[in-house]
């Protein structure tokens, strides 16, 4: 699909062949997080508090904070009986706990997908395994994957941390994985501790994030066609900065933009075809505005690649589970 973009400056400089990964923006994890938020406001009337930002992006939150959203960084912050929201990123066990001595109307709004690796952690804990999780450090989804594991967890980020690893008993040891890595992201530390602990239990690869193997895969396709690869999303956002990460080592620069005033015009001197691709927490909006953005300084002939056609939906929690 491609077409002419002629918004903008009547002074352009030449043309430019912009490319659009499909999928990219939004998964269905984070959909549902904004409109559990959304669906909570005019269920209940503001304020209604949530614990960390609900995704990891700045107009987001600016536009759930309009709406009456108030964000905090702990549940002690929240006046007693409010309703409050946990992230889509999950929670551990204690801030449920806080929240319930606090009185506070809770709804949570943690993805269905890291809810299951929470249960895969509880059941092979329940097992008597120790638990290997695979994530990046100081990640909220992965301090609440630890916060929600009975028994000895250990956090492993790179090969070398599993190359290191020494659990007490190497023959009762399973893994999970943070669902914003890919297979890719994980093959070379899963391998390693397979070598070394032929016994690991772990996940069947289908339970890997669906959002996060399609994106990473659409950005190597876009990279293998582009001169110079955009990711629009935040700083703090773990998929966003993989996607970056990958469309570089397809041998492309690639720059993260969380918006259209993030765009640097150096970046595109001498581009004949620029791709542009989006993290899992950005809204279409952005990308749009970036566009613009590009088409305000050149001639824009528009193109989307051929794609996964996503279509998963989860369910709203019980309380929100009507439309409003």
């Amino acid at each position: 699909m491609s077409n002419e973009i002629q918004a903008g400056s009547a002074l352009k400089n030449g043309s430019l062949r912009v490319l659009l990964a499909k999928p990219r923006g939004f998964c269905a994890g984070v959909e549902r997080a904004i409109d559990i938020v959304e669906r909570a406001l005019r269920v209940y009337g503001p304020p209604v508090y949530v614990r960390h930002e609900i995704v990891h992006n700045q107009r987001v939150v600016e536009s759930l904070r309009a709406k009456g959203a108030r964000f905090v960084q702990e549940v002690n912050e929240v006046p007693a009986g409010a309703v409050t929201v946990f992230s889509a990123h999950g929670v551990a066990r204690k801030v449920e706990t806080d929240a319930a001595a606090g009185g506070l109307k809770v709804i949570d709004a943690t993805c269905p997908l890291v809810a299951k690796v929470h249960k895969e952690g509880q059941r092979y804990a329940g097992q008597g395994c120790e638990v290997v999780l695979i994530g990046h450090r100081g990640h909220p989804e992965v301090e609440g994957t630890l916060g929600r594991v009975s028994g000895p967890v250990h956090l492993v980020s790179t090969v070398a941390e599993a190359e290191a690893l020494l659990p007490t008993d190497g023959g009762r040891l399973a893994y999970v994985t943070q669902t914003t890595l890919s297979v890719d992201d994980t093959r070379d530390i899963i391998a390693v501790l397979r070598r070394r602990f032929p016994a690991i239990q772990g996940p069947d690869v289908r339970d890997i994030c669906y959002a996060t193997q399609n994106r990473q895969t659409a950005v190597r396709a876009l990279a293998s066609e582009s001169d110079v690869v955009l990711v629009v999303g935040a700083p703090n956002s773990s998929n966003s900065n993989r996607l970056r990460e990958i469309a570089e080592v397809c041998g492309r620069p690639a720059y993260l933009v969380p918006d259209a005033g993030g765009l640097n015009p150096e970046w595109l001197g001498g581009a004949g075809t620029v791709g542009i691709t989006a993290g899992a927490s950005a809204p279409e909006q952005l990308v749009q505005e970036l566009i613009a953005a590009i088409a305000a300084r050149y001639h824009v002939s528009l193109e989307t690649l051929p794609g996964v056609e996503e279509h998963v939906r989860f369910r709203m929690p019980a309380d929100l589970a009507h439309p409003v």
